[in-house]
């Protein structure tokens, strides 16, 4: 019977919003573990009295991880069946529990995927963008200067790219990425996706960001960002990459780091090279 296997962490995904998006074999879990280890007790308290369940809840966010991951590494010693949830979506994706999960598997116990709701996934699947490939980079950092380093490292990536962001720092991000991706890289804004009020815009980074400003793109809510990856191969930024291996290598030894890197030809990359090195050089 599903949640009665002694010793066994499960790690469950709750709905995003929408209550009826919960599972059955999710609520089959939850009923049924001795402990429910939860990022907000009184968040998840309100799902579980929605689905009359009454398992005992103890609280395991950002700031308690490693004092709770310890007593319920206790709990499963003594052959308790444990679940952890997050505030909403899928635990771990960025919420806390990796310091749990990690500690479970280096000790044997087993540790087990009740799959559901994620607005990774969700915020992909009406996006209108390729999903052969991406990446999921969490949240935009708050302070300006990391924000824009970050931003900037992800300038050149060539996967579609998904990010978190609050409502009170959205219209800072949107108003860096146009300045650094560029105001005409396509964007898909997904605010309280599943919920009464949920919105997607598909538009540029520039479109989106004037609608936040002028209020028609309400800044309320969370925010999910799918970002179109980069048409600019990382041929644009290969006079950079070689001119910092030529720092350290030869020419040919820069050519032929850089060509992996960026997929470009060796031979285009070694007579470039060589050129850069001619310039770097004293008359």
């Amino acid at each position: 019977m599903i949640g009665d296997q002694l010793s066994t962490l499960y790690v469950v995904a709750t709905p995003i919003g929408n209550l009826g998006d919960i599972s059955q074999r999710a609520i089959e879990v939850l009923s049924s573990v001795d402990v429910i280890a939860a990022e907000d007790t009184r968040h998840t308290g309100k799902l579980l009295s929605e689905f009359s369940i009454s398992s005992k809840l103890i609280a395991l966010h950002d700031h308690n991880e490693d004092r709770s991951t310890a007593r319920i590494i206790q709990m499963l010693e003594g052959g308790q069946s444990i679940a952890i949830v997050s505030d909403a979506g899928t635990p771990l994706i960025s919420d806390p529990g990796y310091h749990l999960v990690n500690q479970c598997l280096s000790r044997g116990f087993d540790v087990v995927a009740v799959p559901g709701p994620s607005s990774v996934t969700a915020a992909l699947s009406i996006a209108g963008m390729p999903t052969n490939r991406f990446s999921f980079e969490g949240f935009v950092p708050a302070k300006n200067v990391a924000r824009r380093e970050f931003l900037s490292n992800l300038k050149f990536e060539t996967r579609t790219q998904v990010f978190f962001e609050s409502p009170h720092r959205i219209s800072e991000t949107l108003r860096a990425m146009a300045d650094i991706m560029g105001s005409e890289r396509q964007l898909s804004l997904c605010r309280e996706l599943t919920k009464t009020f949920e919105q997607v815009v598909l538009g540029t980074v520039g479109e989106i960001s004037e609608q936040i400003d002028s209020g028609d793109i309400p800044s309320r809510g969370e925010f999910v960002l799918v970002l179109r990856g980069s048409d600019e191969v990382l041929a644009v930024n290969a006079d950079h990459l070689l001119q910092t291996l030529l720092a350290e290598l030869s020419p040919s030894r820069a050519a032929s780091v850089a060509a992996k890197v960026t997929d470009l030809s060796r031979s285009d990359l070694y007579d470039r090279a060589l050129d850069l090195k001619k310039g770097a050089d004293p008359a």
